[in-house]
């Protein structure tokens, strides 16, 4: 009886082995879900500021015919950040978001360029919650951009 009492008594290591699973348990249910948020979230962030700086950058130089504009498009397509590409440029006309052609091109429409880019996250933990796309690989996002420019 007195050694079961000694034991009893002396629960020193209790708190050695109770950590094992809080840090388990704040490693595994807290730590990694916020870890692939944040991660998902600056992905997004970053590829949103691409879109908008390749949007500035061809504020700068717009097209001189915009019924054909194939050249340009692909000079200013080269100046893309290549961590976030974007594959084409559309050049829109009018507000009913038709392409540009010789019947709805006058200068007196409003003109936009709208261009994409294709982001694909990673996650650890929250694939069921992120990985909700319906592209082929549902971890991968499209993002679009538009900005006028005439």
């Amino acid at each position: 009886m007195s050694g079961k009492h000694s034991l009893i008594g002396d629960q020193r290591g209790a708190v050695a082995l109770e950590m094992l699973f809080v840090f388990s348990f704040l490693f595994l249910v807290i730590l990694l879900p916020l870890a692939d948020l944040a991660l998902a979230g600056f992905q997004y962030i970053q590829a949103s500021a691409a879109l908008r700086g390749f949007g500035q950058l061809i504020q700068y130089s717009p097209p001189g015919d915009v019924t054909s504009a194939s050249s340009w498009a692909s000079t200013q397509l080269a100046k893309a950040d290549p961590r976030y590409p974007i594959p084409s440029i559309k050049l829109v006309c009018g507000d009913s978001n038709a392409v540009c052609d010789s019947t709805n091109s006058s200068p007196s429409a409003p003109k936009y360029y709208v261009y994409s880019t294709t982001i694909t996250f990673a996650p650890m933990v929250m694939r069921s919650a992120l990985c909700t796309s319906g592209n082929a690989n549902p971890c991968s996002y499209t993002l679009s951009y538009s900005e006028r420019f005439q």
